[in-house]
């Protein structure tokens, strides 16, 4: 039993970048599938699917690496609320990640959204993660 699946998602991503794996499986749920989503657009996955498998469902993820130097897409995934210690901001007060560079994935009223958009929308949430 997974006490935090973003976590477990987040962790799932970055193994497979270490171990150089093309394609990683993850057990899906809604908000799982929009941060997919949002790496998707973002650029810093090359394609994803989402399977049913009559249970939970699957989300396959095809990781995207550099064409010379073979680096990942994703230099860093970090968690930033956790269910020990929940993050909440405004919109006034939700932080650029490596100074606009990064994208911070942020849960709000109005759904899971990049930090970009909730200050264009002006709503706050809890700031589940950054990635850069």
């Amino acid at each position: 039993m997974v006490t935090d699946p973003i976590a477990d998602f987040l962790t799932r991503i970055r193994n497979a970048q270490m171990a150089r794996h093309r394609i990683v499986e993850i057990p899906a749920s809604n908000v799982k599938k929009r941060i997919t989503e949002i790496l998707y657009d973002k650029g810093y996955i090359l394609k994803y699917k989402f399977e049913d498998d009559n249970k939970q469902g699957i989300i396959k993820i095809a990781l995207k690496y550099d064409a010379q130097t073979k680096e990942p897409a994703i230099k860093s995934l970090e968690r930033v609320s956790r269910p020990g210690l929940r993050q909440y901001a405004k919109p006034d007060e939700i932080r650029r990640v490596m100074s606009g560079l990064g994208v911070a994935i942020i849960s709000t009223s109005k759904g899971v959204m990049t930090d970009k958009e909730a200050r264009a929308q002006n709503v706050g949430g809890e700031v589940m993660c950054n990635i850069y």
